[in-house]
């Protein structure tokens, strides 16, 4: 009890010195430009970094102990729950993942401080701004959301962690999802540092981009899990549901998603130079937007953390002083920053901005659905309900022109371009592209136009940068390596991004418009036909887990010469008085079969649903290369001797 104790008073004190560490390496660095007040901004970010660390571990150590005198740990945890769960109950809880939150904050911080020997000034005032904002939150953790809040009399037991919490995707989830809304704080504060000097060119663009890339890539990681995470567990059989907390999550990512392409666009020809860290700053404070929503109450929602509205007026405070503090700084220095970067409209930065425009403009269209209702009611009392169906019809034309511009607009030239002879760069994807269409036609007549439609623009959208790529590195001849070793690295991730894209559109199309079901009561013995698959159910058993009970059901399922055998459970944690389902799925690259087993009655048997979801995988498998092609955008350019003396290299663009 005294090591326990000792552990939750060094984890308060953790906290306490990385608030002040944070207060340091906010305020010293943008006094002025001054060598030794720019060298407190790397010592304090480090000196925070290892507090924060510190602080986390206690209360990961609290957790893996069950420790049930911290009201933290009572309220998530259980003895029985297992292990892993109790370590991921640290950040399933709403002081946990703040504290995971401040963590990631901190390491970013520590990564920008350790990443040169010296700062510039600009990296010093980036510092600067990281530090403003991690004092915010850790005064948010310190008193208002405490980790550390100790129960006296000690409880015997626990109330154990949300049973939904309790699966292995949503233990890897939130760290990604936090890597990326957390992650766009660098492009924040650069943007903010950029502002503050009136530097927003060529060089600030570089200093960004691997930040932005790296956040974007591990919110695309993020959203692929949780999406992942809902198809298997929640027993629904979707993937995407609109959800408020879902749309808070997708608005950082569309304006992140601008953001990398814009920041591209400054980094090479110096132009769009304030667009570019107007979306450093919308994305992050999109992401801030999303913290408010899970925390503030003002919604329900599986994703939602239950807590009291002062918190929430709290964070409201944060996002209002930073959003606020950001657009008004922009709208002072903005005018400055100006760029002779020229262009016609048909180019490369055309494309982009067309581009950016329409990620802008869905981005807005999903923050009115989902804001709508939240300001409505507050205005007239009215409760509204802004459901999928708006959310279909209005964000489904950005997605169809998105993929129909991606391949030309990528073939342009930087300045000025040609659309005849972009097109004729990609003509072999426009044939792909009409052979699909028929094909789907032919398979999936009556689905509705749109999806048809859909699947020819995904196809052509894949094949456009494939057949861009093949033409310039020409494989299958002389010099092909030396070409492929030469080509820009930007270059190669639009393939794989651009690509991906495609594909998680094919799969949504699959698995959401053409997919099949059949709800029946089905008896032990008895069969269930889904898409040309029937369904046995063999047996089901009672089984006791670690902290539940379960009802697992057996099925055999048939197609022609084909068999398998899958389960699904009906779990029940008697703690918590909740139920939650464990889906039985069988993926292959056609389609996946999913299966769930609901109420028993008498006579009839279980309630079975099974659905027939086409193409399903390859959402995750395009999310996937999208991430991949974030990733290889963001590594550093090595060049290497062939690339540079090889008479056929590819130039760069």
């Amino acid at each position: 009890m005294h090591k326990s104790l000792r552990i939750k008073q060094l984890g308060q004190i953790f906290l306490a010195f990385a608030f002040f560490a944070a207060i340091a390496q906010g305020v010293f660095p943008l006094i002025r430009s001054d060598r030794a007040l720019m060298a407190v901004a790397r010592t304090s970010a480090l000196t925070q970094l290892a507090f924060v660390a510190l602080a986390f571990i206690a209360l990961t150590y609290l957790h893996a102990t069950s420790d049930f005198s911290v009201r933290n740990v009572f309220e998530n945890s259980h003895t029985d729950k297992p292990f892993i769960y109790k370590i991921s109950g640290v950040w399933g809880s709403h002081e946990g993942s703040m504290l995971l939150w401040s963590l990631i904050l901190a390491g970013y911080g520590g990564a920008l401080a350790l990443a040169r020997k010296s700062l510039s000034p600009l990296q010093a005032r980036t510092l600067a701004i990281q530090g403003v904002i991690a004092s915010a939150f850790l005064a948010f953790i310190l008193f208002a959301s405490n980790p550390f809040d100790r129960l006296f009399p000690t409880p015997i037991e626990g109330q154990d962690l949300n049973p939904l919490l309790q699966d292995p995707g949503l233990a890897i989830h939130p760290p990604f999802l936090y890597l990326g809304y957390v992650g766009f704080s660098m492009s924040f504060a650069f943007a903010a540092a950029g502002l503050i000097e009136g530097r927003i060119d060529e060089n600030w663009a570089r200093e960004v981009r691997p930040w932005a890339l790296s956040a974007w890539v591990f919110l695309t990681i993020g959203i692929a899990l949780g999406s992942w995470w809902a198809y298997y567990e929640l027993g629904w059989g979707g993937f995407w549901a609109w959800d408020p907390v879902e749309n808070a999550s997708f608005m950082p990512w569309l304006a992140g998603t601008a953001l990398i392409h814009s920041v591209r666009v400054t980094e090479v020809r110096g132009a769009f130079r304030a667009w570019t860290a107007l979306m450093a700053l919308l994305a992050f404070s999109l992401s801030l937007v999303g913290t408010f929503l899970v925390r503030s109450g003002i919604i329900t929602s599986v994703h939602a953390f239950a807590v009291d509205p002062a918190r929430g007026v709290f964070i409201l405070g944060i996002l209002a002083l930073s959003v606020g503090g950001g657009l008004a700084l922009f709208a002072f220095r903005a005018p400055e920053i100006k760029s002779n970067a020229r262009f016609d409209g048909v180019s490369r930065e055309g494309g982009l901005l067309v581009n950016n425009v329409l990620l802008v403009a869905a981005c807005a269209t999903v923050f009115i659905g989902t804001f709508y209702p939240l300001f409505a009611e507050a205005i007239s009392g009215e409760k509204l309900s802004v459901g999928a169906p708006y959310f279909n019809i209005v964000f489904t034309p950005f997605v169809l022109l998105s993929l129909l511009i991606i391949g030309p607009a990528a073939a342009l030239s930087w300045k000025r371009g040609a659309i005849g002879a972009s097109l004729r760069r990609v003509w072999p994807a426009g044939v792909a592209a009409g052979i699909a269409l028929a094909i789907g036609f032919w398979v999936a007549a009556p689905k509705t136009v749109v999806s048809l439609v859909g699947v020819g623009l995904a196809v052509w959208a894949i094949s456009a940068p494939i057949a861009d790529l093949a033409r310039r590195v020409r494989p299958g001849q002389d010099g092909f390596w030396a070409r492929l070793s030469s080509l820009p690295r930007a270059a190669l991730a639009m393939v794989i991004a651009h690509a991906g894209f495609g594909i998680v559109t094919l799969g949504v199309i699959g698995a959401g418009a053409w997919k099949t079901e059949a709800i029946e009561y089905v008896a032990v013995g008895g069969t269930i036909d889904v898409a040309g698959v029937t369904v046995t159910l063999t047996d089901v058993d009672e089984i006791q887990g670690a902290n539940f009970i379960a009802q697992r059901a057996t099925f055999v399922a048939d197609q022609g010469t084909k068999r398998q055998t899958l389960t699904t459970e009906r779990r029940f944690y008697p703690v918590r008085r909740m139920q939650t389902t464990e889906a039985g799925v069988h993926s292959t690259l056609m389609g996946d079969l999913y299966l769930t087993i609901g109420d028993f009655s008498a006579g009839r048997g279980w309630v079975v649903r099974a659905w027939n979801r086409p193409l399903a995988i390859w959402m995750w498998i395009g999310a996937g290369m999208m991430a991949l092609g974030g990733l290889v955008g963001g590594m550093p350019i090595v060049r290497r001797k062939l690339a540079i003396k090889s008479p056929n290299a590819v130039p760069a663009e």
